[in-house]
């Protein structure tokens, strides 16, 4: 039992200091309020997440820690769980050893009694021969009494030390599942407070990102091909009028979700059929027919200023007027055409099966533009109706259901799940390298992509009046975004005086510029880059992601690559953007 009080002390010890450092590293109210977390701006949400991960690292290496010590304890539960089978077989054979006695327990009891209140020595004496028999009888006597008596006493002893040690083995087997579920507890407590921060730490990422959205929508893109011809500018081929000129060349253009356009077009050169492209960028679905008599309502206005009031048509009528691919894409038998009919059919037709099911009046519709997807009043050309009559009704489906069939121009050489790039859950769509053979470099990407044709597939997106109109950045702007960057990792409280200087602080504060950066780390005896003569970039080139960005010049830091691409996004001027996850540096 000192064992087990000596753990419940310690398992004590354990969840007091979890508690405590939960308690310590507990985060404002602010953070953890999603009211409040609305009106907060990209500064401030990304103090909150810098504060809530390291609160929840600090809280999983103290938890590491602990589970050390909690395999200790388990190793010694489990020994005195080990003795306790023991014990109880011992208490078996006391009280089997015990109804054997007690069989001859009464007799004796009743020979005591009568031996010691019936005894004349007074007549064993004259009945005698001779003292010396008179004195043997006396001693066989009382070892038969003293027999008699001490069976009596063991046995009582025994029911006694038979009831101890009942009673310490129920207390022990109480005492050992108070230990367990305190144990438990232990560490439930700490991955309790981890989930929580996970859980605010995936909403303020979420609500950050919704806000570098809003400047990335600035730019423009189209998603798909049907918001016009794609406008990609090879900056490598502008002259920005200085040297030692850098810009951030991303792959692919947003969304990279589902098909990727250019990707099926370059699998239709390669041979491959319509089915065969959209099993390569979809998974967990079937091919489906007999869809060809269901019909969707169209409302609102398109890229083109065309106007749809409510009309309802056909799936088959609808995809007649979409405009999504370049007809000219007829490449082995219009397998591209096709895929993207397909694609299209199943999208309309679960999206506006969702959108009833939301019964929302102000949206039970399709729009008429990229917001679902691109239709115009007139039919398409004969190339887009053969396609969508080859493939009349046919769909993708999962559980019976169509599929939301995403597309995006130009996914870049890979694309994402729906769930990396909006969240939420689906089964069918895929991270994929969308490539044709391994690929271990980004000049591997630019040649091997099935999207290679694209404009877009490589390119430094956004620009200014100035420079050629290119995206070109000088040494001493570059140095000022990284001098920002370690500015807030040094003090999150900063976040709100570093946007970008050439625009209003959405904060409505100041906005910081580049010798006040300077100033502000020299404050924390921290040394700001005065110059960057180099900049280099790792990428996993399995996933399409940069990994890591370095800087050399005053001084040498590397930065992880999401990182640095969030606050670019925040301080580069004008509309200047790393677009996606993958994206390289060039100089001139």
């Amino acid at each position: 039992m000192k064992k087990i009080f000596l753990l419940l002390f310690l398992i004590g010890f354990l969840l007091t200091s979890i508690l405590r450092l939960n308690t310590a590293l507990a985060q404002t109210d602010r953070c953890a309020d999603p009211n409040a977390v609305k009106d907060m701006n990209p500064s401030e949400l990304s103090g909150c997440i810098d504060n809530l991960t390291k609160a929840k690292n600090q809280s999983i290496a103290a938890t590491a820690g602990v589970q050390k010590q909690v395999t200790g304890i388990k190793a010694r539960i489990s020994q005195i769980q080990n003795t306790i089978p023991v014990k109880e077989q011992q208490i078996a054979d006391s009280e089997a050893r015990l109804l054997k006695l007690m069989e001859s327990l009464n007799d004796s009891i009743k020979k005591y009694y009568i031996k010691t209140q019936s005894v004349c020595v007074f007549c064993e004496l004259l009945l005698s021969k001779s003292i010396s028999e008179f004195t043997k009888i006396q001693t066989y006597q009382q070892i038969s009494i003293d027999q008699d008596k001490a069976l009596i006493t063991n046995t009582a002893t025994l029911v006694r030390d038979l009831q101890i040690q009942k009673k310490n083995l129920e207390a022990e087997k109480i005492a050992l599942a108070d230990v367990k579920t305190k144990l438990d507890k232990v560490v439930s407590e700490a991955q309790a407070y981890q989930s929580t921060l996970s859980s605010q730490i995936a909403s303020l990422s979420a609500r950050q990102q919704q806000i570098l959205a809003q400047r990335l929508a600035g730019l423009n893109l189209p998603h798909s091909l049907g918001g016009g011809p794609l406008i990609c500018t090879d900056d490598r081929k502008i002259d920005p009028g200085f040297g030692n000129a850098f810009a951030f060349f991303t792959f692919g253009i947003p969304h990279r979700v589902g098909m990727n356009q250019y990707g099926a077009w370059g699998r239709a050169k390669a041979g491959q059929s319509e089915e065969q492209i959209l099993q390569a960028y979809f998974q967990n679905f079937e091919f489906q027919s007999g869809r060809e008599n269901e019909s969707v309502i169209v409302n609102g206005t398109n890229e083109f200023n065309q106007t749809f009031n409510n009309e309802t048509m056909n799936i088959e009528e609808y995809l007649k007027h979409l405009h999504e691919m370049p007809t000219s894409w007829t490449d082995n038998n219009s397998a591209a055409l096709k895929a993207q009919a397909i694609a299209a059919r199943s999208y309309a037709l679960r999206v506006y099966a969702d959108k009833l099911a939301d019964n929302d009046p102000n949206n039970n519709f399709l729009a008429p533009s990229q917001a679902d997807q691109v239709i115009k009043r007139e039919f398409n050309d004969s190339n887009w109706i053969n396609a969508v009559t080859a493939t009349n009704g046919k769909i993708m489906a999962a559980d019976g259901k169509p599929i939301k069939g995403w597309f995006a121009s130009t996914s870049g050489g890979y694309t994402f799940t729906s769930a990396d790039v909006w969240g939420g859950t689906t089964s069918w769509t895929k991270r994929l390298r969308d490539t044709n053979g391994d690929v271990a470099s980004f000049s591997d990407i630019q040649n091997k992509s099935y999207d290679k044709d694209s404009k877009c597939l490589y390119a430094a997106q956004g620009w200014r009046n100035e420079y050629g109109k290119s995206a070109w950045l000088r040494p001493n702007e570059v140095a000022d975004i990284a001098n920002t960057l370690l500015l807030v990792k040094a003090d999150s409280s900063t976040r709100e005086h570093l946007y970008q200087t050439d625009k209003s602080n959405p904060a409505g504060t100041d906005n910081w510029d580049s010798g006040r950066v300077k100033q502000e780390l020299q404050n924390r005896n921290i040394p700001p880059y005065d110059n960057v003569s180099s900049i280099s970039v790792s990428a996993d080139f399995g996933s399409g992601i940069t990994t890591s960005i370095s800087f050399s010049g005053s001084r040498s830091d590397t930065f992880d690559g999401n990182e640095f691409k969030d606050r670019f996004n925040l301080r580069a001027p004008a509309n200047l953007q790393i677009v996606g996850p993958l994206y390289n540096i060039e100089t001139r």
